[in-house]
């Protein structure tokens, strides 16, 4: 794939991040904030576990990202990645909704600020960091870049599923719904 065409498919990616974010999160609005944290059998318990976990997995990874030798990363700074000492994945950043709320959609804004001012390079850079085990890890960014928004993705489905258990559709959620709409040759 051509360096350019990666950056474009993760700047639509992350378009496709923000616009389903929040057609989610007006979704968890039709739930009481009683019903949105009560344990649903999920991994992360509720669906307030569940974004919570969304946006700690988020900022742990544009932290990585930010910390790389690309320079792009001025999107991210300004304390919008800091996690407090001791977090871990099931660790809830947000217990207030609007909160959370709040914190997701500043990170989306991010994450396509960023990715518009990823260079066409960036993706086949190496990326160099420890796991949260601390393992230290080395590959191409565009792997990394590629988990990021499979782990959305993953998570996003496990919360429209327990949306639709409790009740709630959250309407039509296909990225190829974000597709230009080309004409094809009859």
């Amino acid at each position: 794939m051509e360096q350019a065409a990666w950056v474009a498919n993760y700047r639509f990616l992350a378009h496709y991040n923000r616009w389903f974010n929040q057609r989610l999160y007006d979704a968890c609005e039709q739930l009481s904030d009683t019903e949105r944290k009560r344990d649903r059998g999920a991994f992360f318990g509720s669906i307030h576990g569940t974004l919570n976990h969304l946006v700690w997995g988020d900022q742990l990874w544009l932290a990585r990202f930010a910390a790389q030798a690309d320079g792009n990363a001025q999107a991210l700074g300004g304390g919008l990645l800091d996690l407090p000492p001791g977090a871990v994945h099931e660790t809830v950043l947000h217990a207030d909704w609007s909160a959370l709320r709040l914190k997701r959609g500043q990170l989306d804004a991010a994450i396509e600020a960023w990715l518009a001012a990823m260079s066409a390079g960036y993706p086949a850079s190496t990326m160099c960091y420890s796991n949260s085990k601390g393992v230290r890890r080395e590959h191409p960014a565009w792997m990394a870049l590629t988990h990021f928004f499979n782990h959305q993705t993953h998570h996003r489905g496990q919360v429209t599923a327990l949306l639709a258990q409790a009740g709630v559709d959250p309407g039509m959620t296909d990225l190829i719904a974000l597709a230009p709409q080309l004409h094809c040759a009859t």
